[in-house]
Parts: structure tokens; sequence; C-alpha cells
């Protein structure tokens, strides 16, 4: 049994989706970080970075009792390992998916996040700024397009935690000044992971959770993008 501290972001929806495509059994805690709650001490005990998603994995193979794990690339490749699904054997084939996954990990989804702050959020449209990460966006886009010129999935010939971990930062391109259009490999390959009957239903739960469409408030902004050390 895995305990999953979720939130729908994206971080959050690729790890939903990795259990969802698995079949295997968890129970979801909501983190609503709009309110704060990443900042109680019993999830600061879980993540020390304050930061969904975490899982706890109540049965770990080593049976010395309960494992926490925080970090979504991190996470994405214990579950793999440990349910021996979508991520391959072959040496060669698993460095495939462990540089696609460090990709979305350091490159698309810090550069997106930055992307949407500026374009959306911020309380002072920074020319500079929305340029900078549009622009780096708009590129990471073009070097996934470029490879999946000639492949279906993004690593090793097959659906994996790669596609998980990159698919849902990839959902929101309109907010990050993006068009599809302008890239015919990715969009196909983006119909195709979004007409998988997990990731439909973990998107269709999503909503029950939260509307994607919801305006962020005041307050929710405060405790976001104002956070300092803490004591």
């Amino acid at each position: 049994m895995i305990d999953l501290y979720y939130w729908t972001t994206p971080n959050g929806h690729k790890i939903r989706i990795f259990l969802e495509e698995s079949g295997t059994p968890y129970r979801l805690h909501t983190v609503d970080i709009g309110k704060g709650e990443q900042f109680k001490p019993e999830f600061l005990a879980i993540s020390p970075n304050n930061r969904i998603p975490a899982i706890v994995d109540q049965e770990p193979d080593d049976q010395y009792g309960p494992l926490p794990i925080f970090e979504s690339g991190a996470i994405l490749w214990y579950l793999a390992e440990k349910r021996r699904q979508f991520i391959p054997t072959n040496v060669r084939a698993k460095v495939d998916v462990a540089q696609w996954l460090y990709w979305q990990v350091a490159g698309l989804g810090p550069m997106a996040g930055q992307n949407h702050h500026f374009r959306n959020y911020a309380p002072e449209k920074i020319p500079y700024a929305i340029e900078r990460y549009v622009k780096e966006t708009s590129r990471l886009y073009s070097v996934l397009d470029k490879h999946l010129a000639d492949r279906d999935w993004v690593a090793a010939n097959q659906y994996t935690i790669a596609d998980m971990a990159i698919y849902p930062w990839i959902v929101p391109y309109k907010h990050q000044g993006q068009s599809l259009e302008d890239f015919p490999n990715l969009k196909r390959w983006f119909r195709k992971i979004s007409e998988r009957e997990a990731v439909r239903r973990v998107y269709e739960m999503a909503k029950e959770i939260t509307s994607p469409d919801a305006p962020m408030t005041d307050e929710a902004k405060k405790i976001l993008f104002g956070q300092g050390p803490r004591p």
C-alpha cells in the first residue's frame, strides 16, 4: 500500500498517473498547497522540502517499516523499480529513461514553472522575465519535438516513467505561451498519451478536488510565493 500526498499540480499528477497505470494500491491524502497544508509538521516529517508530491511505502521490500520518499523524480524511479513496470531492464534503455526523466525534473519543470509565475501570477509584469522563460520553454518544446520525430515514445521505444513525467508539464501549454501546432511530433505524442484511460482518469479525478480554471486567491499567492527561511 502506497500513501500518496498529492495536490493537483503537474508534479502531483505524474505520480498518480503511474499509480493508476500500474494498478498499484494507494491511499490519497490531499495537501492543499494554497492553504499552506504543506507546512504542517506531519507533512514536513515526510517531505522536508515542504513540497508535494510525497509518498510513504507501507510495505517496502526491505521490510524495515514504512519508507517516506519525496521529490517526484525519485518517487517515479522508486515505484517503477519496485513494481518492475514502465522502466526497462536493459542498461542502455534504462539510462535513456533516466536522462529524459532528469531532463524534465531539471529543465522543463523549473523553466515552465517560472514561465507560469511571471506570465500569470507575478504582481508586476516584467517583460524581460516573461520573454526569458517563454523562449526557454519554447526551446525545450523544440528539443522534445525533434527527439520525437522518429519515435512514438520519449525513451527506450516504450511508454515509460519519462513520458509520465513530461506529459503533465505539457498539459498547460497555453498558459506557457505555447502552441502545439508549432511542434507536430510533440503534438502527436501528447494526443496519444491524453487518450490513455489511466491518464484521462487522473485528470477527471483531479476536477473533483479543484477546478483547473479556478483563480488563485491573494492569500494563496502569499503562501506559495512569499516563503523565505522557516524556523
